[in-house]
């Protein structure tokens, strides 16, 4: 029933405005639409996301948004340009240097949002097999 739809990522916000500057001063995004209560950001091949007005607060423990990059030292050095504070890690599973990890012979990095909604960042995707119809 899904395996042909297309998905995006809605992220809580408390505050709004917060949120949209955060986007916009931080990661340099623009919303594509805005409406009452919520943020939209079309980002490439036609995927994106929301940021809505929320009573709710994510707990920022795992990913919330993945955010595929062709070259992710450059965009963690940009990021730290713009002041954003990279999440750090040291556990036996997962471990950063300087922000950045070595996962399954890949690279990723971890930021929070204005709002505490935690956005993974690293190479894109590999989807292996095309879903069955």
């Amino acid at each position: 029933m899904f395996n042909q739809s297309r998905v995006a990522a809605m992220l809580p916000a408390q505050d709004l405005e917060r949120a949209k500057a955060f986007y916009r001063d931080k990661l340099g995004l623009t919303p594509t639409q805005e409406m009452a209560g919520g943020l939209l950001y079309v980002m490439a091949g036609g995927t994106g996301f929301s940021v809505f007005l929320s009573g709710g607060k994510s707990p920022g423990s795992y990913t919330q948004l993945y955010v595929e990059v062709s070259d992710l030292e450059q965009v963690v050095k940009d990021l730290k340009a713009r002041g954003v504070k990279l999440e750090e890690y040291d556990t036996p599973m997962l471990k950063t240097v300087a922000g950045i990890a070595n996962v399954g012979g890949s690279k990723a990095a971890w930021l929070k949002d204005s709002e505490g909604n935690l956005i993974g960042i690293g190479p894109p995707v590999s989807v292996s097999a095309q879903p069955r119809a």
